[in-house]
């Protein structure tokens, strides 16, 4: 076996892993040596200081030497076994559950001096030490200062850190795969000294060179793999799309649409990536209401103008109809564009596939069933996905070749989310942004209230529909729980049913898609005033009329997900408000959130603000996004390294290095499967 394999050889190579730790481990995500070296301590234990009885502190974990005076070995079952144990200063017992009389008269020999540590405690006027970690017969013997891990059940600090000092025995010398640059800004400091000095209890790991150096090497192999992905599909050569680009002239008098400065841009750019001979695999990221719609259509439209059909796939039907009947009113009769969805007739479904298989529709929207198999295009150029930031690597690659060599691919997500995870997330793909709001746009009024204002919000929702506005009311929970106290959608409903009379709705999770997508195009065609719901209302649906919006326990909600809610209004031309509801008694980081939504509508600074409070993993969803978790490395806390990881990656695409030199490092931090076929 070569040093480097021991890397990655499983956990059971390191001495005293049997088949039960082994199993506890892997529970943890820990199955290689490398898994194991990395799990950073999370603080320290200083056993080194020697404390007599009588300065003992409760709670603390510390190390004292005492004479072993006399065993109390209950015959009363579960009664714990008993040492009491003493020094010139005063006593203590050391208390033992589940154990033998053997193993604690041989552990605490009668009439000897031990060191023991362990967490002080104190019980009926004397202090306790329960099942003590450390304990050694060797008067002369000092105990060290330990790393602390988050352990697991089953495996106690002591043998975690015997099997950390197992792995580092026989980790390797790799020969480095930075250039010499890098290494200079991290001081010369080898990855094997970094290892080291990460489980170095006598260091501030979390703080250090080593960890940066570390942090770094995570960031660089994930961004190195999605860099040479989005290389891999810039060489695929496809025709180019020959059409005039759109003046905004043209647009304006075409749409009756003034773009703003952020949608030309990304308008310029989507079209520059149609017309070159390499495929565009694009992200089209914008806020909510910052007309990315608007631009997806518009290039839609030069794909439909060089002989070409587009397919637009939204994740809902309601959605879909939305995108469907806005480019029916943008471009009139210009175009042939059909609908598809699970609810299209049999009849209707046959003669627009036949269509389809034909060339005659220019654009088809509709949900992911216009991917089925008996869904053919004639002359397929561009696929455009609608809120798909779930969508892996891996689920995006598949879509593109099944749209064929010439298809050309555009995600948009309403989701804004830092440089830092766009990178991370979408780190495969181009990417066009777009901040600025239509100008005409009105910035909605937000507002908290406490709950026990509500009859002002019940007396201000009575003016917005007396003046045939609609409301939204969301709330956290389906039902009444006795474990949560949040108010309940159902509950809410009835409260303003009572008040308010019949045209109200209820939308939560447990009703079926049918019964959701009727009770929307409800409140879409205004029957209903005021739509209770959870949080499943669509995000980027345009409700015009709706100018309210109430988020019940606003401060259980995240930044971000608040500032997505507070988007299904503002979408006409009306002032729109938010008000935010909230119990007296609120924490310092809810007060932080209310305060940040209160004084902005920039998504991005908000998705900042939200990752700094509640880490990246929890934003709106993005574990579940396809996207690689960190082991070591943070977004926002490690931006300067993620923006010098991408810096140095730029270097080597436009050197065309040979990435070779990186196989250990991609193997080790799992990112080879990408690129494997390079090795």
């Amino acid at each position: 076996m070569s040093n480097f394999k021991y890397l990655l050889s499983d956990i059971k190579i390191i001495d005293r892993i049997g088949p039960k730790t082994s199993k506890i481990l892997k529970k943890k995500g820990i199955n290689s040596v490398f898994d194991l070296l990395l799990k950073k301590p999370i603080d320290k234990i200083d056993r080194s200081n020697v404390t007599k009885i009588k300065d003992l502190k409760i709670n603390e974990i510390q190390t004292l030497i005492v004479n072993v005076k006399k065993y109390n070995f209950p015959r009363v079952r579960n009664l714990p076994n008993r040492v009491n144990c003493n020094d010139e200063t005063g006593v203590i017992d050391c208390i033992f559950f589940n154990s033998y009389e053997g193993y604690i008269k041989k552990l605490l020999p009668l009439d000897t001096t031990v060191t023991i540590s362990g967490k002080i405690n104190y019980y009926k006027g004397k202090y306790q030490i329960t099942n003590p970690t450390h304990v050694s017969t060797d008067k002369n013997k000092i105990l060290k200062i330990q790393s602390k891990y988050n352990l697991t059940d089953g495996i106690n600090g002591k043998k975690y850190n015997y099997l950390i000092d197992q792995a580092l025995k026989n980790l390797p010398d790799l020969t480095e795969w930075h250039s010499a640059k890098i290494i200079e800004k991290f001081e010369n400091i080898t990855w094997k000294d970094s290892i080291i000095q990460l489980h170095n209890p006598k260091k501030n790991n979390q703080e250090s060179k080593y960890m940066d150096r570390l942090i770094f090497d995570e960031i660089f192999a994930t961004l190195l793999t999605k860099s040479k992905t989005r290389l891999k599909l810039k060489k695929i050569k496809k025709n180019i799309k020959i059409f005039e680009s759109l003046s905004t002239k043209h647009i304006n008098n075409m749409t009756n649409l003034i773009l703003t400065n952020d949608q030309i841009v990304s308008l310029n750019q989507i079209e520059s990536d149609l017309k070159s001979d390499r495929k565009m695999f694009r992200l089209l990221q914008g806020d909510v209401g910052s007309g990315k719609t608007i631009v997806a259509l518009l290039s839609a439209l030069n794909v439909v103008r060089s002989g070409y059909q587009v397919s637009f796939m939204a994740p809902t039907e309601i959605l879909a109809q939305q995108h469907y009947n806005l480019c029916k009113s943008l471009f009139k009769n210009k175009l042939y564009i059909e609908i598809l969805t699970g609810k299209t007739h049999y009849k209707d479904r046959k003669k627009i596939l036949s269509n389809l298989a034909n060339n005659k529709i220019n654009i088809l929207f509709g949900t992911h069933s216009l991917f089925q198999e008996k869904v053919e295009y004639k002359k397929l150029g561009l696929i455009i996905i609608d809120e798909q930031h779930k969508f892996g690597v891996k689920q995006r690659k598949a879509l593109s070749d099944k749209g064929g060599k010439n298809c050309d691919i555009l995600v948009m997500s309403a989701t804004p989310i830092p440089r830092t995870m766009i990178m991370t997330i979408f780190g495969d793909m181009d990417t066009s942004i777009i901040k600025e709001k239509p100008k005409n746009r009105k910035s909605i009024l937000t507002y908290s209230k406490s709950n026990n204002k509500i009859d002002e919000v019940i007396s201000f929702i009575k003016k917005q529909i007396v003046d045939k506005n609609q409301i939204f009311w969301v709330c956290p929970l389906i039902e009444e729980s006795k474990k949560v106290d949040h108010q309940s959608s159902i509950e809410r409903y009835k409260n303003l049913k009572s008040i308010f009379g019949t045209k109200i709705g209820l939308l939560h999770g447990l009703i079926s898609s049918e019964e959701k997508t009727e009770i929307l195009n409800k409140f879409l065609k205004k029957e209903i005033d005021i739509l209770v719901s959870t949080t499943v209302i669509e995000v980027g649906i345009d409700f015009p009329n709706a100018t309210t919006i109430v988020i019940e326990n606003s401060n259980k909600f995240g930044l971000s997900q608040l500032h997505q809610l507070r988007g299904r209004v503002g979408r006409g031309k009306k002032q729109s408000y938010c008000i935010l509801l909230f119990k007296n008694s609120l924490s310092e980081n809810a007060k932080k959130r209310i305060k940040i939504l209160k004084s902005t509508d920039d998504g991005f600074k908000i998705s900042e603000d939200d990752m700094k409070l509640r880490g990246y993993g929890d934003l709106l969803g993005f574990k579940q996004s396809g996207m690689q978790t960190f082991r070591l490395a943070d977004p926002i806390q490690n931006e300067d390294l993620f923006l010098l990881a991408e810096k140095e990656i730029k270097n080597i695409e436009l050197n065309n290095y040979d990435i070779s030199k990186y196989n250990h490092l991609l193997k080790l931090y799992d990112r080879a499967d990408v690129i494997v076929d390079d090795f």
